[in-house]
């Protein structure tokens, strides 16, 4: 009798769910997110607005607009390798974990440990930076709302001095760690508001700004013109300048991976995740395009901490009884932040550097299941219903390079001559931080550091 009713349960059980028991995870979220609350999300996630506007004006100053405009398009172009390779592996690992859970996976056995812990860590550090990035894009409308409020630059409007900065990112970062703690419920009405307030409001900005710019820019001035600005930026050499340019370009097409750690929530994650992960690419490519011309034409002027990966673990992942938050991991992330924005009141690339520091840890843990996905032996490979085939390799190889290249630039100084007031200490920062990961990592995480930690137990035949 019991045999015959199983085959009914495995056909009332959703796809998504399936593959999460083969994979020896049993279902604990609850799975209600549809296609669209999966890409709404998503598109909530990229840095479009919060990337693009307070990046445009440096960018442009590099190369002038051509340069800035074909970037995006460039940039586009090559972020759909990445987005594919991702929507592959995430069809056949529709699980929360996602790029820590994947890396682990597609390395085997001998590598998986080492695969995961350093996804894990370079995921943690572009989270945590991404923090800074937003709380230092949230100063920066701050204070242009308290100059255009006081009477603009010319009118002997109120500037706000880095000191006030400093403490504008502080409050913004503090207030950040206050709702992530006591206030979740807040935090989900805010994230149907920005999805709705991106959406609407990218359209109406788009439609409205060539409509009431006092100075209209021609299509020639546009997708053409190449200007240097060597007084402003330093920077002399005609290809740097470029490649500066699409910097970004290349900081706000990522962040398309959330429909990855939505995927035991999301029905049909098999399917829907992929779908979700190229969508987003697709409508942001289209959608920050169009934000991008809109500007030109009209311008006057230019889940580490569970499995014991970080230090005092025990600590971090504590979750609170009654909020059921890891709040003690979200004050470590604020105070981390905090720190990242100290040198505000010194450098004057601070947003930079934590922009650099966020792009390289989000993008470059993408990179690491990517490899693994490229050099495995596809006999070990269990495709989902999205699956490459033979074109699996060179999409991987295309995908790894242009992350590797993304990374790199990132790490390159934006301003000449460089002086204390000018230095870009990404590297600096990220060359210590992961200098003591891998240190760390080899004199004692690897004794007992397993990556992922099943919850169902498999049998030899694979069978739950």
């Amino acid at each position: 009798m019991e045999h015959n009713q199983q085959p009914t349960q495995f056909q009332e059980m959703d796809s998504g769910e399936k593959r999460l028991n083969e994979l020896g995870y049993k279902q604990e979220l609850r799975r209600e997110m549809t296609l669209f609350k999966t890409l709404a999300i998503s598109f909530s996630t990229m840095t479009l607005f919060t990337g693009i506007t307070p990046l445009y004006g440096s960018s442009l100053q590099y190369a002038g607009p051509a340069s800035l405009v074909w970037g995006w398009v460039v940039v586009s172009f090559f972020t759909c390798f990445v987005g594919v390779a991702m929507a592959e592996i995430c069809s056949s690992f529709p699980t929360t974990g996602s790029l820590y859970f994947w890396a682990a996976h597609l390395a085997g056995p001998k590598w998986g440990p080492f695969s995961s812990w350093c996804c894990a860590w370079l995921e943690t550090i572009g989270l945590i930076a991404g923090i800074g990035t937003q709380a230092y894009a949230g100063s920066q409308t701050l204070q242009s709302i308290i100059l255009l409020s006081t009477g603009t630059n010319k009118d002997g409007g109120y500037f706000a001095p880095k000191w006030l900065f400093l403490c504008m990112y502080v409050s913004l970062t503090l207030i950040w760690a206050v709702l992530n703690t006591f206030a979740l419920e807040v935090i989900a009405f805010i994230d149907i508001i920005s999805i709705w307030w991106q959406v609407i409001g990218g359209l109406v900005i788009v439609i409205m700004l060539p409509l009431v710019a006092m100075t209209r820019k021609s299509a020639a001035y546009v997708f053409t013109s190449f200007e240097m600005g060597v007084d402003s930026t330093g920077v002399s050499s005609k290809p740097y300048a470029v490649i500066l340019s699409f910097l970004v370009s290349q900081y706000s097409l990522y962040g398309y991976d959330a429909a990855a750690h939505l995927t035991e929530e999301t029905k049909g994650a098999d399917k829907n995740g992929p779908i979700s992960i190229l969508s987003s690419i697709g409508i942001i490519a289209v959608f920050g395009w169009v934000y991008i011309l809109a500007l030109t034409f009209s311008i006057k002027v230019y889940a580490l901490s569970r499995d014991k990966g970080i230090p005092y673990s025990s600590i971090w992942r504590q979750v609170h009884p009654k909020r059921k938050v890891p709040s003690n991991a979200v004050w470590l992330c604020a105070a981390i932040c905090i720190v990242m924005g100290l040198p505000i009141l010194k450098v004057n690339v601070v947003f930079t550097a934590i922009t650099s520091i966020c792009t390289i840890g989000w993008v470059g843990g993408y990179a690491v299941p990517i490899f693994a996905r490229m050099v495995m032996p596809e006999k070990n490979f269990k495709p989902g219903p999205f699956y490459l085939g033979r074109a699996r390799r060179p999409v991987c190889l295309v995908a790894f390079v242009w992350i590797c290249y993304t990374c790199s630039v990132f790490l390159l100084p934006t301003y000449y001559p460089i002086t204390w007031d000018t230095f870009n200490y990404a590297p600096v920062a990220l060359g210590v931080g992961l200098s003591l990961v891998m240190v760390w990592w080899w004199v004692d995480a690897r004794k007992w550091f397993k990556g992922p930690v099943r919850n169902i137990e498999i049998s030899g035949n694979g069978k739950v």
